[in-house]
């Protein structure tokens, strides 16, 4: 059977879900696709790619179709969403971390700083103020839900200090 680069990345959340992080290989996930190791790299060019695309499907997942106007409450929905879906998988927090720290996992930071670039905010501003709110998030993920809405309240409150 030929897979295309979504089966894979499903079958790999499927995985990672199934065994944890420290137990999903290239090997592994091709022997429960029941294909050689080397028909991944069709795919993707190493590990690193393929982790890269699973943590962003998980964060992708956890978005909620919404519009929202006011940048407030868009970063904090933002923040909660990435939360969930790092949550939502075995290991998903662990992941998406190491891929952030790899340089990987941008498109939620981007868009937390479109929406302070349209809240009024300068590139430098919204710069910062997206990669503190995801350094919170990802430090944050396993804090209690009261916990971590009272620390993102008090970053978002710090951030609105700064935006015209």
């Amino acid at each position: 059977m030929r897979y295309r680069r979504a089966d894979i990345v499903d079958r790999a959340i499927d995985a990672l879900d199934a065994h944890g992080l420290a137990a999903l290989s290239m090997r592994t996930l091709a022997a429960e696709l029941d294909v050689r190791a080397s028909a991944l790299y069709h795919h993707f060019d190493n590990k690193a790619a393929l982790l890269a695309a699973v943590a962003d499907e998980i964060l992708r997942r956890g978005r909620r179709a919404t519009e929202i106007v006011a940048w407030e409450a868009e970063l904090r929905l933002t923040c909660v969403e990435l939360r969930d879906g790092m949550r939502a998988h075995r290991d998903g927090a662990a992941l998406v971390t190491a891929v952030y720290d790899a340089g990987g996992v941008r498109e939620p930071q981007e868009r937390m700083a479109d929406a302070l670039r349209r809240g009024g905010a300068g590139d430098d501003l919204a710069r910062v103020g997206a990669r503190t709110l995801l350094r919170f998030v990802l430090s944050h993920v396993h804090d209690d839900s009261a916990d971590f809405a009272l620390g993102l309240g008090i970053v978002l409150a710090g951030l609105g200090t700064r935006v015209p």
